[in-house]
């Protein structure tokens, strides 16, 4: 959706069926082979490859369960950089991207933080983090700050939902109002990618007069 609003036709490609929660075209597809056989056809790629192989919560997941999960980012910066097409790649900031920068919640006006890393192969900028703003009035959903009577200072968007009315806080907290609570707490807000494509918009512009598509 942010990069609908910065210019962009939009199209998603996804192992996984999100065509009931994805508002533009859709595509069920391996999507490293897509751009191997698409890329040309698009004048910008953008990469969200699963972060569960850099996570905290995963590695202690790995720890119980044995469970393994590939780097799918260096697949993903071959692939890309193979194409020749303008790239974006975002991630959780523990991830290994090349040069990024870090967007949060708190530099648009977002009950949320929600830090996430951007690597392109232009030169984008980031924001700074302003979370001065952000005082304690949400529920939280650390059990030992509920248990205390202590108010979180940004709506968590992460697990199950737990008290009535979360889920419209949650979609509010994001700015968006169309996805199912699982692909929500996959979700980032539209607001970073709109921030990122305005500049790769203009980039386009300037380069070949066209704009993007």
């Amino acid at each position: 959706m942010g990069y609908y609003r910065a210019g962009f036709d939009v199209v998603g490609i996804d192992l996984e069926d999100h065509s009931d929660d994805y508002p533009f075209d859709f595509y069920q597809d391996d999507a490293f082979e897509f751009v191997k056989e698409h890329g040309h056809e698009f004048d910008v790629i953008h990469a969200s490859p699963p972060c569960q192989a850099f996570s905290t919560a995963s590695g202690k997941a790995k720890k119980h369960h044995g469970a393994s999960y590939p780097d799918l980012i260096t697949r993903a910066r071959s692939v890309l950089m193979a194409s020749g097409k303008p790239y974006v790649i975002e991630n959780i900031p523990a991830a290994p991207l090349h040069d990024p920068v870090q967007l949060c919640g708190s530099s648009f006006g977002l009950n949320l933080r929600r830090h996430r890393m951007f690597e392109s192969n232009m030169d984008i900028r980031g924001k700074e983090c302003n979370h001065s703003w952000q005082t304690p009035r949400f529920q939280s959903l650390d059990s030992r700050m509920v248990k205390s009577g202590r108010l979180a200072t940004v709506v968590g968007v992460h697990g199950n939902i737990n008290y009535s009315g979360e889920f419209p806080l949650r979609c509010s907290a994001m700015g968006i109002n169309w996805m199912t609570n699982a692909s929500l707490v996959e979700a980032i807000p539209p607001a970073y990618t709109e921030f990122i494509g305005s500049q790769i918009f203009s980039y386009l512009e300037a380069s070949n007069g066209n704009g993007g598509n």
